[in-house]
């Protein structure tokens, strides 16, 4: 296959045009002063076919000649101890490793406390923002789902994929978690691996994988875009919901992401540094997606029926309260056409809660120190995380 044949084939498609002339993108180039054009596509596009070679490497050296929990084991006792040019290791450990342990010049772990301040002090608000604008507003590219999709990500189910996105968000999130042999490192090169393992897993097992379309599995781009999410659309996202943050805190968020994303293997010069260059970047990949399909449906309702089948709220009304609430974000959040295609349920008064959730952060933010929300908001998000994997870790829940 000529992988240079890629084009922004869907750059003049209603909803890229509505997406970025209309839409939350046209509100993302005016929050961030873009200037998007199609110049840079071909330095880009290329990495639609780019993996991470030494990841997968690492995994057909280590998970692919042992049972995984000792494979598992081995991984973590890299990842706390350190690796060594001395150690009788595989040249791909040494690589890896050799990569994530000499930290580059540019991280600056001031920086990032301060982008992990951020998610922290915007407490119940940070975890709405990924729920229901970055992870059910990403279902609407139809081919970033496919990995998901082949991998049988709903047979899993919404709860534990959900508990897995909170459990890596969190731990990645706190102040100096990204340190060498930290817990947020230790989460970074976990994941990274379990990228890996998937991708050989689907070029293996999947025969009908269509790399011309949808570009590599877990590819480069896809990757970018997916860690765009978690840094312009989530800053974004809050700031929809009446959120305030420092010039500081931004660079914070976005240099938090940008280590997370060299830790995961990202090719750095996919890496944005600023709400800018992220929204550049995000509308070159976006020329590529189209919108969303059946499967994209499928995994949205997913994660709204969450909600009902999630055992930690005891009754039914709770349950769809909460179910009710996060719709009523998903509709204020996304493009009303985004919700139409993922058929987002139509709800009476959809705009009370989030309105409401907004007047509450302004008064909030003029009442309390910003110390005691940092505070209040890691409690809190610690207490969701914990309840989450109480139900997924310590019982046989589906």
């Amino acid at each position: 296959m000529d992988k240079s044949i890629l084009q922004p084939r869907f750059r003049d498609s209603a909803h890229f045009k509505n997406f970025w002339e209309t839409g939350n993108g046209k509100q993302l180039i005016e929050f961030s002063g873009a200037e998007v054009s199609f110049k840079d596509f071909d330095k880009f596009s290329k990495y639609y076919y780019d993996v991470d070679e030494i990841g997968d490497e690492i995994v057909k050296d280590i998970y692919f000649t042992q049972p995984f929990p000792e494979a598992s084991k081995q991984i973590e006792n890299y990842i706390r101890n350190g690796v060594s040019e001395n150690d009788d290791v595989p040249e791909s450990v040494k690589s890896l490793f050799g990569q994530t342990q000499s930290v580059p010049d540019w991280v600056d772990f001031e920086l990032i406390k301060s982008g992990a301040e951020l998610c922290m002090r915007c407490n119940v608000d940070s975890l709405i923002s990924l729920r229901d604008y970055c992870l059910i507003g990403g279902y609407d590219y139809a081919y970033l789902n496919k990995p998901l999709i082949v991998t049988e990500a709903l047979k899993k189910g919404a709860v534990k994929r959900l508990s897995e996105t909170l459990d890596f968000w969190v731990n990645v999130t706190r102040p100096d978690s990204l340190l060498t042999h930290q817990k947020g490192y230790e989460f970074a090169i976990k994941t990274r691996l379990i990228h890996s393992y998937a991708r050989i897993s689907i070029k293996k097992h999947y025969k009908n994988w269509d790399t011309k379309n949808w570009g590599e599995p877990i590819n480069s781009w896809d990757m970018m875009a997916t860690y765009i999410g978690f840094s312009l659309v989530f800053l974004y996202s809050l700031k929809k919901l009446g959120n305030n943050f420092s010039e500081q805190e931004e660079k914070g968020l976005f240099h938090l992401w940008k280590y997370v994303g060299y830790l995961l293997g990202i090719p750095e010069e996919l890496l944005p540094d600023d709400k800018k260059q992220a929204t550049e970047y995000f509308y070159l990949w976006t020329s590529v997606q189209p919108s969303a399909d059946k499967d994209s449906v499928l995994l949205a309702h997913s994660l709204l029926n969450e909600s009902l089948e999630n055992p930690i709220l005891k009754f039914d009304f709770q349950r769809r309260n909460l179910r009710y609430l996060h719709i009523c974000c998903t509709w204020f959040l996304l493009d009303d056409e985004v919700c139409e295609r993922l058929e987002i349920p139509k709800v009476k008064n959809k705009n009370l809660f989030p309105v409401s959730k907004k007047i509450f952060n302004k008064i909030y933010e003029k009442t309390i120190s910003r110390k005691a929300r940092i505070k209040k908001g890691n409690k809190d998000q610690m207490k969701v995380l914990t309840d989450y994997l109480n139900i997924t870790k310590n019982s046989n829940f589906h």
